[in-house]
């Protein structure tokens, strides 16, 4: 290739999912050899705060990224609002490949663009894009960059997400499309939402398993995904209704014991059992608000769904037949 190819390298600063060997091999490599590399300590978080170096990379003619797996790398760049071009980006995968094998391909003077492994080269819907804007002040800068990004290839607007979420994490764009839109309240180490979605398009590109972590999605993936569509169903019944009759039977013994310390242990045990039954930290379920404000927190987020929903519905109906 006659133009330059730019390198980023993403050290994943705030999770141990990359193998420390590969990523100093890598590191190490890029350093000896001279090469000119945007090194950035986490892609996750620039992501969040729409780094506008993002879109300076996003346009550049040949890219190459080392990172973690290239589905979750292309759908964090989509986050951000500057969704890359795959024909100028090749993906490297320090998660699965050799430190030899991502070196051979950084010294290498040729590209080998290409689409994450799963995507689709030709599109069945258009692919939402936040509309990019100045970087966000709002996020901490001690935060740990733990937020869900969406493949918009597979997800279906079915706001299940949005209705499972306590925590103001989702929302919709003006086209009623699902959106990441504050990424800051997510809860650390928590994939609770990627479970409830039927076609694994929730990616946490730091959690341990796939597909989750952006890996490829296989059709057993699906296939169990697609068993909870349904919330209800989720852990054997709604987790917060299952948490708001605990903690209100917890309420019962404290009017009649008036012993505050009883009704605590009784609140950490519940939360605890509740804990075992599905992949949710027991931090962020001790992190719930009171069960009253559960209830009005999950009406709420159900009551935008359905609205999010029904204007799908009625733009889909007032369109005109091809």
């Amino acid at each position: 290739m006659t133009q330059s190819i730019r390198i980023l390298y993403c050290n994943c600063s705030h999770a141990q999912v990359l193998p420390p060997e590969v990523k100093a091999a890598v590191r190490g490599h890029l350093a000896a050899s001279g090469q000119e590399a945007e090194l950035v300590e986490d892609l996750c978080g620039m992501a969040a705060r729409k780094d506008p170096r993002l879109a300076e990379l996003a346009q550049a003619p040949a890219l190459k990224i080392a990172a973690c797996h290239p589905r979750a790398v292309r759908w964090l760049f989509n986050a951000a609002g500057t969704p890359l071009a795959v024909g100028r980006t090749e993906f490297l995968n320090l998660r699965t490949q050799e430190a030899d094998a991502v070196n051979a391909r950084l010294d290498s003077a040729d590209l080998q663009p290409g689409l994450p492994e799963g995507s689709s080269s030709i599109p069945s819907k258009p692919i939402p894009v936040p509309t990019p804007s100045t970087p966000r002040t709002g996020v901490a800068a001690e935060w740990k960059p733990w937020f869900p990004v969406i493949d918009y290839e597979r997800c279906t607007d079915c706001m299940q997400c949005l209705s499972f979420c306590l925590f103001g994490v989702y929302g919709v764009d003006p086209g009623n499309h699902i959106q990441v839109q504050s990424p800051e309240n997510c809860k650390t180490n928590c994939p609770a939402c990627s479970r409830v979605c039927p076609e694994a398009a929730i990616i946490f590109p730091k959690y341990k398993s796939s597909p989750i972590n952006g890996d490829r999605v296989k059709e057993s993936d699906v296939q169990r995904e697609a068993m909870k569509v349904d919330i209800s169903a989720l852990l054997g019944g709604d987790i917060y209704a299952l948490l708001r009759e605990r903690s209100t039977d917890a309420k019962k013994r404290f009017s009649k014991e008036r012993s505050p310390d009883q009704a605590l242990v009784e609140r950490r045990q519940c939360l605890a059992k509740l804990a075992q039954l599905g992949d949710i930290p027991p931090e962020v379920l001790m992190s719930l608000p009171r069960p009253e404000e559960i209830q009005r927190r999950a009406e709420e987020a159900r009551l935008k769904a359905q609205t999010a929903i029904a204007a799908q519905q009625s733009a889909t109906s007032e369109s005109p037949a091809p």
